[in-house]
């Protein structure tokens, strides 16, 4: 199995952890990797499923969606765009991006999203590790659009907190790819099972 980073964090450990206590003979190896990577993979014939957060690039793969996911706009503690009303996607933009490296997902998904308002953001850093964009932002570095998957710890702890823009709302679906007429075999079968039962649950 490959996922690309959100997904591999964030939503699989709960599904690779009931799978190993359901099937304990069945060897479950997990590729963590960003989208670009991940297709690759596939096509390469070395992971038998893919998930990501970007679509499916090329013609040889099918992909179909999971889970739906919502990137929201992220600041440090204290920023004012926390606590001002009316805030717009244009406003985030005026200010220090970080945003993830070429070749991932989310990055397509929120450059698509802000191509669509008339926006093109030069980022302060590009970061292939969605931790370091956390601790960047914690830290004062910039904003960020982000997973709220990602971020729900540091927006309890208070580390971060979510801008309330009014004029953008970015839906990502997270995407299940393989090769295209590609029968799976019957461990991937009950993989995928649980991975729909989590998704119920998510």
């Amino acid at each position: 199995v490959g996922a690309s980073l959100t997904i591999g964090g964030y939503l699989l450990p709960g599904v690779i952890a009931e799978f190993h206590r359901r099937f304990p003979g069945v060897e479950l190896q997990v590729e963590i990797a960003n989208t670009e990577r991940i297709q690759q993979a596939l096509l390469e014939g070395t992971i038998e499923l893919g998930l990501t957060e970007g679509p499916a690039e090329y013609p040889e793969l099918e992909a179909t969606v999971f889970f739906q996911d919502e990137l929201v706009p992220v600041a440090p503690a204290g920023h004012p765009l926390l606590k001002k009303r009316g805030v717009t996607i244009r406003d985030v933009c005026r200010e220090p991006l970080l945003l993830r490296e070429e070749g991932s997902g989310t990055r397509v998904v929120v450059e698509r999203a802000l191509r669509r308002k008339g926006l093109k953001v030069e980022p302060l850093l590009s970061l292939a590790s969605p931790e370091a964009i956390k601790q960047s932002v914690a830290a004062g570095l910039g904003l960020a659009i982000l997973s709220r998957l990602m971020i729900a710890l540091e927006v309890q702890a208070g580390s971060l907190g979510v801008i309330p823009v009014k004029d953008l709302t970015i839906q990502r679906p997270f995407h299940l790819q393989r090769l295209r007429g590609r029968s799976e075999s019957p461990a991937a079968g009950k993989f995928l099972e649980l991975l729909k039962s989590r998704k119920t649950a998510a």
